[in-house]
């Protein structure tokens, strides 16, 4: 079987403001990094559903967010998170695009699947936008999951940002179990260990600046797949973000592209044993070009071959 990669080109219109880094060109510098890498489906993302959207934003939000959209210029969500005339659509794409790949991950049609849709989603909260991301991806996937066939799940976020937004979502949720590696201190703020949700089902890893690949790994070794172990989960989501990078301009971490590749392949190993191979992983961050192509290009091509 092959990886399915699934993007629309409306998440290209998705425009912020000059001088932003979540920009327009981070997805081209995927989609060319990506054009020569083999055992890859590409499926185009659908559209988003208000259905799916509401298994993880109450509607008020939802409706909130459709009427900042602007017909021209920007709307700001808030300090760093702004809508263009093409935000809410690709917002949309970005939701289709996971519930889409989980849909070809639990049909069999495919081995794993990789989401490169923007805007990203691991820092919106339940009633909040913030950190460039507007809706729950990653969260909105994994509920989709367990409406069809799977009993409970994980999600491994590696950016370098604690995933406050996927944190809030399912801090209640017994059914999944989230583990974040992240710099510390750096935005947003959160993410200490003592954060454990309500049924312990939230796991924080700090890492200080300058923590390289090696670091990552023997936190993943030494804590993170025992944890995983214990939980069980049926079903693996990845929150892929690429600005731990060493070239990254947001942050002090220093992986390299190989260290993205290490990491996927033990998460893949232990889907391989734990979840059947089930896995899904979603674009979050990373926002210097040559090193977001690198990492994506190593983290793709560990899925082809997983």
């Amino acid at each position: 079987m092959t990886t399915a990669l699934i993007t629309h080109s409306d998440c290209l219109n998705h425009v912020n403001p000059p001088g932003h880094p979540e920009r327009v060109e981070r997805l081209y510098a995927i989609n060319a990094a990506l054009k020569n890498v083999s055992g890859l489906t590409r499926i185009e993302a659908p559209m988003g559903t208000d259905a799916q959207i509401a298994t993880t934003h109450p509607a008020a939000y939802v409706e909130r967010i459709k009427a900042s959209a602007p017909a021209d210029g920007w709307t700001r969500l808030d300090g760093d998170t702004s809508m263009s005339p093409g935000s809410l659509t690709a917002a949309y794409r970005a939701v289709g695009g996971i519930v889409e790949a989980v849909d070809q991950v639990l049909a069999g049609n495919v081995r794993n699947a990789f989401v490169a849709c923007r805007p990203p989603g691991h820092h919106a909260e339940t009633q909040t936008p913030m950190g460039f991301c507007i809706f729950g991806n990653v969260v909105i996937g994994a509920r989709h999951a367990l409406v069809n066939g799977i009993s409970r799940l994980a999600i491994v976020d590696f950016d370098v940002h604690h995933g406050n937004g996927t944190q809030d979502l399912v801090w209640n949720d017994e059914m999944i179990f989230f583990v974040s590696t992240h710099q510390m201190p750096l935005y947003p703020g959160t993410g200490l260990p003592s954060e454990r949700g309500t049924h312990g089902n939230v796991m924080n890893v700090p890492l200080e600046p300058g923590a390289n690949g090696a670091t990552l790994h023997k936190a993943m070794e030494r804590d993170i797949l025992p944890a995983l172990e214990s939980y069980n989960p049926e079903m693996l989501f990845i929150s892929a973000g690429f600005d731990a990078h060493e070239r990254d301009p947001l942050a002090n971490l220093n992986w390299t592209d190989e260290d993205f590749g290490t990491v996927t392949r033990t998460l893949l190993d232990f889907a391989d044993t734990h979840c059947g191979g089930r896995v899904v992983s979603t674009l979050e961050g990373g926002y210097d070009l040559k090193g977001l192509a690198g990492g994506v290009t190593a983290h793709v091509t560990a899925l082809t071959e997983g």
